[in-house]
């Protein structure tokens, strides 16, 4: 185990303490560098300033980041809803799960 490791597992025994919804979670410093990355992409920083941040050679290696956030897509279909209607998720009837299972 290397010194960022430890500190992160030592860390976390601490955190699980107080916040025991940590249990049985792995938290590694790759689950620290990903949650940074989404709090950037939810801060609006800019997709190639965070590929930049995490030293990805591309900037499709990121897209996952926005692949990952539903609250980023829901806020992004927010801004093309016509006024007056009421939000909500699509909720597909019978008829139609029906009919795409059997494609």
């Amino acid at each position: 185990m290397d010194a960022i490791e430890h500190l992160v597992a030592k860390h976390a025994a601490t955190a699980r303490r107080s916040c025991p919804s940590l249990e049985g979670k792995r938290i590694t410093p790759h689950t620290l560098r990903h949650t940074c990355a989404m709090d950037f992409l939810r801060s609006g920083v800019d997709l190639s300033v965070i590929a930049l941040w995490l030293g990805h050679e591309s900037i499709e290696t990121t897209q996952i980041y926005v692949h990952a956030d539903l609250r980023l897509k829901e806020k992004a279909i927010a801004r093309t809803r016509p006024s007056g209607l009421k939000p909500g998720r699509f909720r597909p009837d019978d008829a139609l799960l029906g009919f795409l299972e059997k494609l």
